[in-house]
C-alpha cells in the first residue's frame, strides 16, 4: 500500500467525521500496488449516513478537507449506499480494495 500511516490516519479521521463513525473505507486502484508509482488516491466509502442530499454535501466537504490536509493530490471518492445496486466500480473496489 502506497500511503503513509499519517495519510491513512487523516483519511480515516476525515471520512468518518463527514460520513459517520461506522463508515467503511477501502483503498483501491494503483495505490494498493507497491510496485507502481504515482496515481490518484481511490477510496471506496460505505457511509453511515444515507440521505442523498447529505451525502453530496459530505463528499464535497470531505474532499476539500482531504486536499487541505494531504496536499494537492487527485482523490476519488466512490460512495456506495447499501440499498443501491453495486456498479462495476464498486465490485472492483470490494474485490481488490484494502481496508483502511
Amino acid at each position: 500500500m502506497r500511503l503513509s500511516s499519517r495519510q491513512r490516519e487523516v483519511i480515516n479521521e476525515v471520512l468518518r467525521r463527514h460520513f459517520g463513525e461506522q463508515t467503511r473505507v477501502l483503498l483501491f486502484g494503483s495505490r494498493v500496488d507497491d510496485s507502481k508509482r504515482g496515481g490518484d488516491i481511490d477510496l471506496y466509502v460505505e457511509p453511515q449516513i444515507q440521505s442523498p442530499a447529505v451525502l453530496i454535501d459530505a463528499k464535497f466537504a470531505a474532499l476539500v478537507e482531504l486536499k487541505q490536509r494531504l496536499g494537492d493530490q487527485k482523490i476519488d471518492l466512490v460512495i456506495h449506499r447499501p440499498e443501491t445496486p453495486l456498479l462495476p466500480v464498486h465490485e472492483v473496489a470490494l474485490r481488490e480494495g484494502v481496508v483502511l
